[in-house]
């Protein structure tokens, strides 16, 4: 193959890793970009006696300084996301990568490299969106190698509540999940969605949507809770609310704020970790209320900085409308840092028990998020006893649970 695969020698000719695999199953992983919660699971997969796994990746982003849309700020993940695994890079037919457009990944090269990987099978994370995934279910298809895609959505509602995509969505995407021999979902509510499409139970399982456990949990126990309050300038017997993601419409940052002012918590702070388009109107709102006095902006914060984010905060605001898992209540979790979020947050249903890891909320409701911030916030015994269930529930929700359960998928998909 013309791309170079990634390991070791980093000219390897790929029939070294066909002569690997004896007595395992094979696995391409296909992605569009290198994401910083999936290099953990591949690394996992990659010392497991069970599977042999390739990733191909469609781009660099993210391995690669570039311009993220979301924070409007530069971003390359401060963690390693090239180590551990054989990977490829495969190169974009009509130029530079551009994620979000169909012809903006065109990667001819998974055409050969399924064809002559004799694979198991074929795990997309690329979305149908995109030419490459068409080009390697039909590669797949002729080649006999059984294919495994999904996608993270609980329901047809796009972000930007346009009309025709919810249309088009019910028209093309029951269809499309057709196409794999197994369908992987990332959550139960997901597993839900699919099945409400009348997809036969046995072809959908829940592959969980997980982050690297160990690390976070070492990450967290190095936290100094009181260095961490002292560089925000919030006392250390304060109560703290963090909101930690992109500052943009969908996410309901506002919703965090007019809560937080409404709850009226005495010696409470909100932070706001992340940066975005409505970094400043957030920043006007909070002077109207007059509580800017009580909040803090950090901007953007990379990966390695979030431990002690989630660590030196009592609990964790997602109030988003859309929001089809929400990897960051895992993390919060993972630093026993208990999670209030919409009902529209997929992560939800799968770790947020309400009164015990959490609560959940009606997404828009401010009134009845003000109300669960007014009775959390300042009740240090409630926060310890959620902190500590909040973390216990992440032993069940582990990289361990979903490398098992992308065997049993692709055992399942060869199978059929």
């Amino acid at each position: 193959m013309s791309a170079a695969v990634k390991h070791g020698d980093p000219r390897a000719n790929f029939d070294g890793f066909r002569r690997m695999t004896k007595g395992r199953l094979r696995l391409l992983v296909l992605s569009t970009h290198p994401v910083q919660y999936a290099t953990p699971i591949f690394r996992l997969i990659a010392n497991d006696p069970r599977i042999e796994i390739q990733v191909a990746y469609c781009s660099m982003q993210g391995a690669e300084p570039a311009i993220d849309p979301g924070f409007q700020v530069e971003v390359k993940w401060d963690v390693p996301l090239l180590d551990g695994y054989r990977w490829v890079h495969l190169r974009n037919r009509f130029g530079k990568p551009r994620l979000g457009s169909f012809f903006g990944l065109v990667n001819t090269e998974i055409w050969r490299l399924i064809r002559r990987g004799n694979f198991d099978g074929v795990l997309l994370y690329t979305g149908y969106i995109y030419a490459t995934f068409w080009i390697a279910v039909a590669a797949a298809k002729l080649s006999g190698t059984a294919v495994l895609f999904g996608t993270d959505a609980t329901s047809y509602e796009p972000r930007d509540h346009k009309r025709w995509k919810v249309l088009v969505k019910k028209a093309l995407l029951p269809s499309v999940l057709r196409l794999a021999d197994v369908v992987t979902m990332p959550s139960e509510a997901s597993r839900r969605f699919a099945m409400g499409m009348g997809l036969p139970e046995a072809r959908v399982i829940v592959t969980p949507f997980v982050v690297d456990n160990e690390w976070w949990g070492r990450q967290a126990e190095q936290v100094d809770r009181v260095a961490t309050r002292k560089k925000w300038n919030i006392p250390e017997n304060a109560s703290v609310a963090l909101f930690c993601a992109k500052l943009q419409s969908w996410k309901r940052p506002q919703d965090a704020l007019r809560a937080f002012a409404a709850a009226n918590v005495k010696n409470s702070y909100l932070v706001f970790a992340g940066d975005g388009a409505l970094r400043e109107s957030l920043e006007a709102e909070a002077r109207s209320l007059g509580i800017n006095e009580r909040v803090r902006f950090l901007e953007f914060v990379n990966q390695s900085g979030l431990p002690e984010v989630y660590s030196a905060s009592d609990v964790l605001v997602l109030p988003s409308e859309y929001e089809p898992f929400g990897v960051v209540v895992n993390e919060a979790m993972l630093c026993s840092c208990p999670a209030i979020v919409s009902d529209r947050v997929g992560a939800g249903l799968d770790l947020v028990k309400s009164g015990i890891t959490g609560f959940v909320y009606p997404c828009g409701d401010v009134d009845a998020l003000a109300k669960i911030l007014f009775s959390v916030l300042g009740d240090f015994d409630k926060i310890e006893q959620l902190g500590r269930a909040a973390k216990l529930q992440m032993e069940s929700w582990s990289e361990r649970e979903s490398v098992d359960a992308i065997f049993r998928a692709v055992e399942r998909a060869r199978n059929d």
